[in-house]
């Protein structure tokens, strides 16, 4: 079990549905008591304890903490790729984003990735085995309670899981400063964008299946952008070229 102590995300992960709880209350603040009605509301069970147990269970608390399992604390929403590829299917979607996470390891960029993919309309976010389940807190926090709605699939094997998305009528562009301007691109259709690790960028199995590589203009002295900044620029641009077709 892991404790989220941010209010933004408690408040998410609630309305969500995927929280079972309990939510535990040491200080009915008058944030805290919002939280209480909101969980009232959900008929979820709720606690009150010590503040001393409290801080022993979830460290940095601001007065409540609620439970969630482990395997929802990173993504409130976790689906299967090969259920997800079922679906647009069916459903015959054209225009389709999917965000693939090569090795992205620190917690801060991955919430706010996430929060880039629930504002900027990412259908799925696929991620290696998530190995960072014990920073939720921190990922909550980071991205503002979306990771609450971001659906995400964990895949063993990233190459595995980009050739299932080409076999799905895919295009495939990795995220490179070496790459072309993202805005000469076509990002409308069903497209999939590799985002690299920190420091490491994509890595050499994964460019291999890249259909061509994007990169951001600038005009900055800094040799490159935060991971997450980046993410934020793509999926907005691809969500531009969706717009402007409509």
């Amino acid at each position: 079990m892991v404790y989220l102590t941010g209010f933004h995300a408690i408040e998410e992960h609630i309305k969500s549905g995927g929280a079972t709880g309990p939510l535990l209350v040491a200080k009915a603040n008058p944030r805290a008591r919002e939280l209480l009605d909101l969980a009232n509301v959900h008929k979820m069970r709720v606690e009150r304890t010590g503040t001393f147990n409290l801080d022993r269970l979830a460290p940095g608390n601001r007065g409540v903490a609620l439970r969630v399992d482990e395997g929802s604390a990173s993504s409130g929403k976790n689906i299967a790729l090969k259920e997800f590829i079922a679906d647009i299917n069916e459903e015959n979607r054209e225009d389709v984003l999917v965000a693939v996470l090569d090795e992205i390891t620190d917690p801060h960029n991955y919430g706010a990735i996430l929060r880039s993919c629930d504002q900027f309309g990412v259908d799925l976010t696929i991620t290696r085995n998530r190995r960072i389940a014990k920073h939720a807190d921190v990922i909550s926090k980071t991205s503002a309670g979306a990771s609450a709605w971001a659906p995400v699939a964990e895949a063993a094997n990233l190459s595995r899981a980009v050739e299932d998305l080409k076999e799905a009528g895919f295009w495939i562009y990795g995220a490179d400063m070496g790459g072309d301007a993202v805005y000469a691109k076509n990002l409308s259709g069903r497209v999939a964008l590799i985002l690299g690790g920190e420091g490491s960028g994509i890595s050499r199995l994964l460019r291999k299946h890249c259909d061509a590589l994007v990169a951001i203009p600038s005009r900055g002295r800094v040799d490159s952008l935060n991971v997450s900044v980046a993410a934020g620029i793509l999926f907005y641009e691809a969500l531009r070229q969706r717009n402007a077709r409509q």
